[in-house]
């Protein structure tokens, strides 16, 4: 794995790098480790709150540990409609988790996200950032399969 400072170096002489930064961060870690924050305020020239401000305004970066494997179901109206509560309580069942909480092993996390630009296939899920459309509480043994 490596290093969050070597990649904060990567990204520090580019304009709007941070996010960058902590995109290439997250996509190594699946999280952004709070060390990181005052590393990056420094290489960025920025206060430390300037730096946290960035990392926790989008809601698709995560600061402090979570599992790896990060699924997002979608809770806007269409996927509520169809069918979006019985998927996550066959992920909660499925996992041994609640929403907003990560699995002992450190392999899932189960998070709330808006629209994630499929309606066209409600309810959908994604795992870092691939969709799973059409779904129901069936489908989902086989589709964490996947990342198992």
């Amino acid at each position: 794995m490596a290093d969050f400072k070597d990649i904060i170096k990567e990204y520090q002489h580019i304009p709007g790098g941070i996010i960058e930064a902590y995109n290439a961060i997250q996509k190594e870690y699946s999280y952004i480790p709070e060390d990181a924050i005052a590393v990056a305020a420094k290489a960025f020239k920025v206060s430390k709150a300037e730096a946290y401000g960035v990392a926790s305004f989008y809601s698709y970066l995560k600061i402090g540990e979570r599992g790896k494997n990060v699924i997002r179901i979608c809770e806007s109206a269409p996927c509520h409609i169809a069918g979006a509560d019985e998927v996550i309580e066959a992920l909660e069942k499925e996992l041994g988790i609640k929403m907003g909480e990560s699995t002992a092993d450190g392999k899932f996390a189960l998070e709330f996200a808006e629209c994630v630009g499929q309606c066209q296939s409600t309810p959908v899920i994604t795992i870092n950032r691939k969709p799973y459309g059409d779904l129901t509480p069936e489908k989902i043994p086989a589709i964490l399969a996947e990342y198992k």
